[in-house]
């Protein structure tokens, strides 16, 4: 099963459009984590906070939006992946079986590089 151009001129423009908005969601997380200080976000002229829960809790909200983003990098990284993978002609085919990969799959995570046979296998190990 190969898809037809039109097929993956339609992928082509979901990937490009992920991208775009993954890339304006890792910029917005990345000055949310790193360029406010507590008195930023909360109005306080203070420097020093109120308790030391409060310094937890920023250290615990910057900890999670640093997360964020490095699985939203992961996943640019694989959209890239996939764009060159379409450059190639390789859009479609498994990266590890050189099967075909299901319209289903690709509608579901347009930017996978395997069929789902091999995708579970590779979680199992």
């Amino acid at each position: 099963m190969k898809l037809k151009k039109a097929d993956v001129k339609v992928y082509k423009e979901r990937l490009l459009e992920l991208r775009v908005r993954l890339r304006g969601d890792v910029n917005t997380l990345a000055d949310a984590a790193l360029n406010k200080t507590r008195s930023e976000a909360g109005g306080d002229l203070s420097s020093m906070p109120i308790h030391m829960a409060d310094v937890g809790s920023d250290n615990f909200e910057q900890e999670f939006t640093l997360s964020l983003m490095q699985s939203e990098e992961v996943t640019l990284e694989a959209i890239e992946t996939a764009l060159e993978r379409i450059e190639d002609k390789l859009f479609a085919v498994c990266a590890e079986c050189d099967g075909p990969i299901k319209k289903s799959r690709l509608n579901a995570i347009p930017y996978t590089p395997h069929c789902i046979k091999c995708a579970e296998m590779l979680e199992q190990g």
